[in-house]
C-alpha cells in the first residue's frame, strides 16, 4: 500500500518536479562510479629462447602466458620479422651434429609463477517488469479485474541494493522507495501507454532506462457472470510473464484484441491446424515417385507438367491428405517455441511447395519454404542468435567473430550455400527421390529465417518513418508485410514502403500493395492468399 499510495501522489506531481526529479537523475549518472574492479589472477609466464644451432648464442627471449608453443605474432613481436622467418625456415637438425646446423632452435627456459591485475566489469542493476493480480494467457491476455504493473529491482552486487525506482507513465512521474514498485494500471489508448524506467542503486549508479508498452481495453462485458474484463498486453525486455509472439516484440506491435485470426493462430491440437486440400503438384510428384495406383487414369494420372490431372488427383487423394499434415505437429512445436504462428507457416509451405520438400517450380530453390542461397542473406544478417550459432559449424570461430557483413565475399558465399543446402531433401538414391528424415526439423529453419525477415522489415520502416513498426502499422499489416519480404525480397517491400509513406503517409496493407513494382506485383496474391 506504501507503494501504492507514492505512486498515485506522485502521478500528479506539478511539471516543476518533474524537471527536478529528472535533473537530479542526470546528475546521479554524470557522478555514478564505474561498474568496474580490479581482481588479482595468478597464471604462469613461460620464457622461451631462440638459440643458434652452431653456438648456443640466445638471439632473443619470448615471453608468453599460455601453455605450449608462442604463436608467429608473439615471436614477432619480441624478436622481429625476420628472425621469425630465420627460425620457418630452419631445417631439421640432428642435435648431436649441432656444430654443423645451420639457424635457430626454440628452447623453454624457465616456467615463474606470477600474478597480474585484471579489470572485470561488474554486471550493472536491473528492473523486472511483472503483473499482480492477474496472470493473462495468451492469446486473449484476459483479466477479470485491473492489474498493477509491478517493476523489481534486481541488484546482482553483494552488500547493494536498490534503493528506489522512478520513472514516468506517459510523460507524469512516478517514484517508489525500495526495490519494489506497483502501479496500478488504467484503461489505456488501442495504441497502449508508454512507461520509462529505472532503479537506483546504493552503489551509486542507477540500471539502464528501460521501457514498457501497456496495453489495457475493457472488453465492455462485466467480468460475472460472462468472463468479460480486460484485455491486458505488456511489450518490454524486461518483461516476465508469457512473451508475446517473437515478431511482436521485434515491431514493439501489440497482436488484436482477443483471438488472433485463424492464419496468426498456433493450435494446441492437430486437428486444428489439419487440411485436406487439393494439391495437384504434390498429387503429381506422389505419382511420378510410384506411391499412387493410377493404372485407371488416362494419361497415368498426370498433365503435360507434371501436375496431376483430375483422375490422378481423385487416386491421390487419401495420400495426399496424409502428407499435408505430416508435419503438422513440428509446426506447432516450432510455433510455440519461435513465436512465428504455425497456421501462417503452413500456410506458407502450402504457397511455396505444396509440402512436397524437393526442388518445386524453380531450380535451386529448397525445403518445405522453398528457400534460396540468395535468400538466405536476411536470416544470416538479420537473426544474429541463428548466425552465431550456425556460422562455427562452418567457417572458424575467429572469421565469424565480426558478424556476417564483416565476412569476405567468398566466405559469405559459403555461408549461404551450406545454409541453403540444410533445407535440400532432393536424393537420387533415396526410395520416393526425396530424405524426408530431415525434413521435419528444416522447419525451425524457415521460423528462424521469418523471423530475420521481421527484423528487416522492422529496421525498413524506421528508416523510411523514423518510427517503430508498431506505431505506424498493425500488427496484421506487420506480418503481411513481412510474408512479402521472404518472398519477394527487400528491394520490392523497401520500394512499396517509401513510396506509400512518402505518398499517403499510411502503411496498412492496402496502402502499400498498390506500390508494388511490375516485376514485384505476384506478391500481391501470394500474400492475400497466405492471409486469407
Amino acid at each position: 500500500m506504501h507503494s501504492a499510495r507514492r505512486v498515485i501522489c506522485a502521478l500528479g506531481l506539478l511539471p516543476i518536479l518533474l524537471g527536478t526529479l529528472i535533473g537530479g537523475v542526470n546528475v546521479a549518472h554524470a557522478q555514478a562510479p564505474e561498474r568496474k574492479t580490479t581482481i588479482i589472477v595468478p597464471y604462469t609466464e613461460y620464457e622461451w629462447w631462440l638459440i643458434n644451432w652452431s653456438d648456443n648464442t640466445i638471439r632473443c627471449r619470448v615471453l608468453t602466458s599460455q601453455d605450449g608453443l608462442p604463436t608467429l605474432d608473439q615471436v614477432g613481436t619480441y624478436c622481429g620479422q625476420s628472425l621469425v622467418n630465420e627460425w620457418m625456415s630452419t631445417e631439421l637438425c640432428n642435435p648431436e651434429k649441432r656444430a654443423k646446423c645451420e639457424g635457430v632452435y626454440l628452447f623453454l627456459a624457465a616456467t615463474t609463477p606470477k600474478e597480474k591485475e585484471v579489470v572485470v566489469e561488474l554486471p550493472p542493476a536491473l528492473v523486472l517488469v511483472s503483473l499482480e493480480g492477474c496472470t493473462p494467457q495468451p492469446p486473449t491476455n484476459l483479466c477479470s479485474t485491473l492489474p498493477a504493473l509491478v517493476l523489481t529491482g534486481d541488484e546482482p552486487l553483494p552488500n547493494q541494493s536498490i534503493l528506489g525506482i522512478q520513472g514516468t507513465f506517459d510523460g507524469e512521474p512516478f517514484s517508489c522507495d525500495g526495490s519494489v514498485c506497483k502501479i496500478p494500471l488504467r484503461v489505456t489508448p488501442l495504441q497502449g501507454s508508454t512507461i520509462e524506467f529505472w532503479a537506483n542503486s546504493s552503489y551509486g549508479d542507477s540500471s539502464e532506462r528501460f521501457t514498457a508498452q501497456v496495453r489495457v481495453i475493457d472488453t465492455g462485458v462485466s467480468p460475472e457472470p460472462n468472463g468479460g474484463g480486460w484485455y491486458v498486453d505488456v511489450i518490454s525486455s524486461q518483461w516476465q510473464g508469457t512473451p508475446l509472439s517473437s515478431c511482436a516484440h521485434i515491431w514493439e506491435a501489440f497482436p488484436p484484441i482477443g483471438d488472433p485470426p485463424s492464419w496468426l493462430s498456433t493450435p494446441d491440437h492437430l486437428d486444428l491446424l489439419a487440411s485436406e486440400e487439393p494439391y495437384y503438384y504434390l498429387a503429381g510428384r506422389l505419382i511420378v515417385q510410384g506411391l499412387v495406383d493410377v493404372s485407371s487414369c488416362p494419361n497415368g494420372g498426370l498433365l503435360p507438367n507434371g501436375y496431376a490431372d483430375v483422375c490422378g488427383l481423385e487416386k491421390a487423394h487419401p495420400i495426399v491428405t496424409d502428407w499435408q499434415n505430416q508435419f503438422d505437429q513440428r509446426i506447432i512445436d516450432v510455433g510455440k517455441d519461435t513465436g512465428i504462428p504455425a497456421q501462417l507457416m503452413k500456410n506458407l509451405f502450402a504457397q511455396e511447395s505444396q509440402f512436397w520438400p524437393g526442388m518445386y517450380r524453380v531450380p535451386y530453390e529448397y525445403g518445405l519454404g522453398q528457400i534460396t542461397d540468395k535468400g538466405t542473406d536476411a536470416i544470416l544478417i538479420w537473426n544474429t542468435a541463428f548466425f552465431q550459432q550456425f556460422c562455427p559449424l562452418v567457417l572458424s570461430e575467429s572469421a565469424c567473430a565480426g558478424g556476417y557483413l564483416s565476412l569476405g565475399v567468398d566466405n559469405q558465399a559459403i555461408l549461404r550455400g551450406a545454409l541453403a543446402l540444410q533445407a535440400k531433401a532432393d536424393c537420387q538414391d533415396c526410395p520416393i527421390g526425396i530424405n524426408l528424415n530431415d525434413t521435419p526439423f528444416t522447419i525451425s529453419l524457415f521460423a528462424n529465417t521469418l523471423l530475420a525477415n521481421c527484423a528487416q522489415v522492422s529496421r525498413t520502416i524506421y528508416t523510411a518513418t523514423n518510427m517503430m513498426a508498431g506505431r505506424v502499422a498493425s500488427y496484421e499489416d506487420l506480418w503481411k508485410l513481412t510474408i512479402a519480404n521472404y518472398h519477394a525480397g527487400p528491394g520490392c517491400v523497401s520500394y512499396a514502403i517509401h513510396q506509400a509513406w512518402q505518398s499517403v503517409d499510411d502503411l496498412s496493407w492496402a496502402q502499400v500493395a498498390p506500390f508494388f513494382t511490375e516485376p514485384c506485383r505476384g506478391v500481391v496474391p501470394y500474400v492475400e492468399q497466405i492471409t486469407r
